[in-house]
């Protein structure tokens, strides 16, 4: 594998940019394609199996770009697909987001926790292994339907109007807030003004990490200047807006 080759990422909507934004903090120099799927978006509502065709077919459009690694930025596709994915194409490394449950065990154990994150992703064999793993028994699970597609839609009123709705129950009983979808970071001043002062946990700091241990081993780190492409299955240009917006905000 050549070590300019691109890192491909990608996740139901533009979610994913929470994930990217971490890795570049650590893996500046390195060539990046993002895509986009709001074609297919949400992915919560699928069956394993079309989840597992489209995560299938965004591979093979990767391999012919050459990507070097593949960074599966939506956890509903990571806990559906991932393990298939590396059986099918064992040569290529796969670096899969997942809910930062267990950071919470390290971290913040005691502390009564919410997690948030799509259906797909409570449901999942995956997370419920992790949570019967690292259960602080005081845990609270929500599924957060239909949030993520008004976050990738962007209309604010609608996020809050949302929030109030369904979190302000967790308000004063909850410490820990577990954002198990790589949407959510981009409402975490929004959740704050629900629940007060939490403290945050996501996956991607952690994903960054072990991605460049990943290219370290495999001597893959490039040393070049970085560049990021984006693209988006329906070709929206408000997306590849947004994206670069949000990729540049701290």
């Amino acid at each position: 594998m050549n070590k300019s080759g691109k890192i491909g990422i990608f996740d139901s909507g533009i979610g994913g940019v929470t994930v990217l934004r971490e890795i570049i903090k650590i893996l500046p120099n390195e060539n990046y394609i993002y895509y986009s799927d709001s074609k297919n978006n949400p992915y919560g509502d699928k069956t394993d199996e079309e989840i597992q065709q489209l995560c299938d077919n965004i591979v093979q459009h990767f391999i012919k770009e050459k990507c070097k690694v593949i960074i599966i930025a939506c956890n509903t596709a990571s806990s559906k697909a991932v393990k298939l994915l590396r059986e099918k194409y064992p040569q290529i490394p796969f670096v899969a987001i997942e809910p930062a449950y267990k950071m919470v065990h390290d971290y913040a154990y005691d502390k009564p926790t919410l997690v948030m994150a799509t259906k797909g992703t409570i449901d999942s064999e995956k997370f419920n292994l992790l949570l019967k793993k690292y259960d602080n028994h005081k845990t609270y699970l929500l599924s957060c339907i239909g949030l993520a597609d008004r976050i990738e839609q962007g209309n604010k009123e609608e996020i809050k109007k949302y929030l109030k709705e369904h979190i302000s129950i967790y308000q004063g009983k909850v410490q820990n807030v577990v954002l198990g979808c790589t949407h959510y970071p981009l409402i975490q001043k929004e959740i704050q003004e629900i629940l007060g002062q939490v403290q945050f946990f996501n996956g991607a700091p952690n994903l960054a990490k072990h991605l460049k241990d990943i290219l370290k081993e495999k001597k893959l780190l490039n040393q070049g200047e970085g560049k990021i492409e984006f693209e988006d299955s329906q070709g929206l240009e408000q997306k590849k807006k947004r994206f670069f917006q949000i990729l540049k905000e701290e």
